[in-house]
């Protein structure tokens, strides 16, 4: 149980909720079935992240990424704790169980609706969101060996992840939902480059062309610096324009934090020493989007 756990990396979730509570924030109380919707939304979002984790840790190794020169943690079908074939039948049923939870929140939201169309828009999307866990790092062409990874996170965590959740929950997507939604997608993508910022030489030598290994390790520094400002940059605008003062002064509790975790990236030359930076940066983000969804309850 220990070997599957630790394959699942129970560390990423929390960057997988903030989508979601950031998504809530924005619809506020607008659906009658408030809570079994962000319920469900929460547990396929789980599953589509650990996912993607098993896929990953599958698609890697078989692509030869995940070898002894990678500097993060080792993982589970690298290190043999867990056989290729083992992986990939955990990655069908979590697909499955992912699918037939996001069927069930499609059920749940649009039961009211006449039309089909909505429904079977959100059963697209979801269907996208299992192929493109697969395909991150799996088959024979992974987008992620590419330089494809950080639009895919923008999206899924970001415009899918927000907007999507705060539609399932009442709210209609325009352009100032794109605001949060951009803001959480570019702290999300901020994670992934700290990660290819991490392993950016292994990468090169195993063929994997993350956007790091193309702008090189200075320049991906400046590109997650601008990851970073971009999003509160957004996040700040839509705070000021639509929301109390209150929302404002608590989410800039988190800006040290991005502040002092910037200086940190820009004074290291090891990438090794990047690692503990993920954690930061995604704890940040959940928190960040916990503070907006408790401050819309109770604001």
């Amino acid at each position: 149980m220990k070997k599957w756990i630790e394959a699942m990396r129970l560390r990423t979730l929390p960057l997988a909720m903030a989508s979601v509570l950031t998504g809530a924030a924005v619809a506020g109380m607008a659906h009658d079935d408030y809570t079994p919707i962000l319920i469900f939304t929460l547990i396929t979002t789980l599953l589509l992240q650990v996912l993607s984790n098993l896929a990953n840790d599958y698609g890697d190794s078989i692509n030869g990424a995940d070898n002894a020169g990678r500097i993060g943690p080792m993982r589970a079908v690298q290190s043999g704790a867990i056989s290729a074939s083992a992986m990939l039948r955990a990655v069908i049923i979590t697909a499955v169980l992912a699918l037939a939870s996001g069927l069930w929140l499609v059920k749940l939201s649009f039961t009211t609706c006449e039309s089909l169309f909505l429904p079977l828009i959100f059963i697209g999307m979801g269907l996208l969101a299992i192929g493109a866990a697969i395909k991150y790092t799996g088959g024979k062409n992974p987008y992620g060996y590419r330089g494809l990874g950080d639009l895919s996170v923008l999206l899924f965590f970001g415009l899918l992840g927000v907007g999507g959740t705060a539609f399932l929950l009442g709210m209609p997507f325009s352009l100032w939902v794109a605001l949060p939604a951009l803001a959480i997608g570019c702290l999300s993508t901020a994670v992934l480059n700290l990660n290819n910022l991490r392993d950016h030489e292994n990468d090169a030598a195993a063929g994997k062309r993350t956007v790091v290994v193309m702008l090189g390790f200075a320049r991906a520094k400046r590109y997650h610096l601008a990851l970073i400002s971009s999003a509160w940059l957004l996040l700040s605008v839509w705070v000021f324009v639509f929301q109390p003062i209150g929302w404002m002064v608590a989410i800039f509790a988190v800006l040290p934090l991005h502040l002092t975790h910037l200086k940190r990236v820009f004074a290291t030359t090891e990438a090794r020493l990047l690692d503990p930076e993920l954690k930061i940066v995604a704890l940040s983000t959940f928190f960040l989007s916990l503070i907006l969804f408790v401050t819309s309850l109770v604001g």
